[in-house]
């Protein structure tokens, strides 16, 4: 026999449908909560990129003001003085990215980090005094102006190839599990729910309620 519904007042008994299954109960993820979407990521990058660009900024100030110093007050040529204000503004760009931009990413492993920055600073270097060079001895232009102007076009080119280098390869992000809460994951901040060290905590939107 089919079973046979409870009868409340006023309603005639009506037997199960067997051929509906009962929905299975919902549950969460057993990694956690899901990884943060994609507008949340590009807003993390906008964010990474506009603290990069802000060191970055000042990287290049000091770099040109280090260079028409070299260029006015020394007799050195216009390249030497070039790698001199580059060398000047590497230095200054590792103290404002390990403490400003990137100071929330792994620093167990500084000598390796040092190494690998100085290793893709000095792509770099060839890459900025290289337009440089091509301009002043190959075309001839070598006015103050044009090597001004193609320094500059020399470190915009540069600075691609090290926003690259150093966030996938200098300054790590670190795992998952070691980041304070809220820490490089959007999906993640201000959420108490999303607490990993409480496997137990109660969802209401996802689970059972508790007996």
């Amino acid at each position: 026999m089919r079973p046979l519904r409870p009868r409340t007042s006023g309603t005639p008994e009506e037997p199960e449908d067997p051929a509906t299954p009962a929905a299975p109960p919902t549950r969460t993820a057993p990694g956690g909560p899901p990884p943060a979407s994609g507008p949340a990521r590009l807003l993390a990058l906008g964010r990474e990129f506009a603290k990069f660009g802000t060191v970055g900024g000042l990287g290049i100030f000091v770099n040109l003001a280090v260079f028409n110093i070299c260029r006015t007050a020394t007799g050195l040529p216009v390249v030497r003085c070039s790698v001199i204000a580059t060398l000047v503004a590497i230095a200054f760009n590792y103290l404002g990215l390990r403490h400003f931009a990137y100071r929330d990413r792994d620093k167990s492993h500084r000598s390796r980090e040092i190494a690998l920055f100085a290793a893709f600073s000095a792509v770099g270097l060839v890459i900025e005094n290289g337009v440089l060079y091509i301009a002043t001895y190959g075309f001839g232009w070598d006015t103050p102006f044009q090597n001004n102007l193609f320094k500059f076009l020399g470190i915009g080119a540069a600075t691609l190839f090290r926003f690259w280098s150093y966030r996938a390869w200098v300054f790590r992000a670190l795992p998952r599990h070691a980041r304070q809460p809220g820490q490089g994951d959007p999906a993640h901040h201000g959420d108490p729910s999303n607490n990993t060290s409480n496997p137990a905590a109660y969802h209401p939107e996802t689970t059972a309620p508790p007996p």
